[in-house]
């Protein structure tokens, strides 16, 4: 590996919470394909859930990323299934974008849970009754913060401490700062050019 690549590990997050509650929420719930017309990911974060958060005249409905206690908050808590739907990595890049840096939920769509974790988002899971107790702490105490410690795989609210999972891949790439694939293959452009001409089905870069 490069010595001037430098991926942060991801061992903990802290931060207050938003909860997302309602059950199979897609990646178009999550950033409309109206806002995916872009040439980077800027700017992205003010569009997440759009349509729920604002009617046709663009008025504020009642969401929860709308309340300005919550304008601050890094951890989104979520149900089941989030992120199912299309595979766009928008809608990751939004959230990230809005504020948020790791989610706690029933579950994740696999998909999803992959373009978060290639942002090093930690996406960890809890049954239902946790995440529920979970949900309605932050709403209660919207200034309280979540500690998430990945290693040991719990969640710390108040004075709870929850066990949650991570998918073994996942923490081992967080834990590990391997987690943005793209910035390894980078900076170890000539070790990959170098095994791909090594190849005996590969001459001068091209497959034969």
């Amino acid at each position: 590996m490069s010595d001037e690549l430098e991926i942060p590990t991801v061992e903990s997050v802290t931060g207050s919470g938003v909860a997302i509650r309602g059950n199979d929420i897609d990646t178009d719930q999550i950033i409309p394909a109206r806002f995916m017309k872009v040439v980077t990911f800027d700017g992205l974060g003010e569009f997440a859930f759009f349509d729920q958060r604002f009617d046709d005249a663009d008025n504020q409905k009642d969401h929860p990323l709308n309340e300005p206690a919550h304008q601050d908050a890094s951890v989104m808590v979520v149900n089941a299934n989030f992120g199912c739907g299309s595979s766009r990595e928008h809608a990751p890049q939004a959230l990230m974008r809005w504020g948020i840096d790791a989610f706690i939920g029933e579950s994740f769509a696999e998909i999803f849970a992959g373009n978060c974790l290639a942002l090093g988002m930690p996406t960890l899971e809890a049954d239902a009754e946790t995440v529920t107790a979970i949900q309605e702490w932050v709403e209660v105490n919207p200034d309280g913060d979540l500690e998430i410690d990945v290693a040991a795989e719990t969640v710390t609210y108040g004075d709870t401490t929850v066990e949650v999972s991570v998918d073994d891949a996942q923490r081992k790439a967080l834990l590990e700062g391997v987690w943005d694939t793209t910035a390894l293959m980078k900076a170890n452009a000539e070790t990959v050019r170098e095994t791909a001409e090594a190849l005996p089905y590969v001459e001068n870069g091209k497959r034969v």
